[in-house]
């Protein structure tokens, strides 16, 4: 019994140090799609990455809000970062889903990318309930945006 006991408790704290790694570290995964990215463009390389993450079961506001990204980015970031909209609800190759913790039906991830590797991310979500107010929204993303990555001009 007590060695059941030992083998359980050990392995609750190997996946509580996993869980920590994945928290505080910000291991940023899912590498093959990065890889991919990098494989793609030397310029790539140092070019940081806006996901755009929806899923299937889409909501009133998320189309809306998306094209109010797609277009926000185009007027600001579209030299600067690269864009990628996923349907992430059936999601079995990269593993978006446990590497960024999505759940809602629209979430945005930025992804810090310097030399071919990702360093920190951060999510950006409720986008769909902000679309009543277009310049609302815009000075919010920007706002994240930006202080995100240093640009606050």
């Amino acid at each position: 019994m007590k060695k059941i006991v030992l083998a359980l408790f050990i392995s609750l704290a190997a996946i509580s140090v996993k869980a920590q790694l994945l928290q505080y570290q910000n291991v940023i995964g899912p590498q093959q799609a990065l890889q991919e990215y990098f494989a793609a463009s030397d310029a790539n390389r140092n070019k940081s990455i806006i996901y755009i993450f929806y899923n299937n079961n889409s909501c009133y506001g998320c189309p809306q809000a998306m094209s109010m990204l797609e277009d926000l980015y185009q007027k600001y970031y579209a030299d600067q970062y690269s864009l990628f909209m996923i349907d992430y609800q059936n999601d079995n190759e990269y593993g978006f889903i446990d590497a960024y913790g999505l759940t809602q039906p629209l979430e945005v991830v930025l992804v810090r990318i310097n030399d071919g590797a990702a360093f920190g991310y951060q999510k950006i979500d409720g986008l769909q309930n902000q679309i009543s107010d277009k310049t609302s929204f815009e000075e919010y993303v920007r706002y994240r945006i930006d202080s995100f990555w240093g640009n606050n001009g």
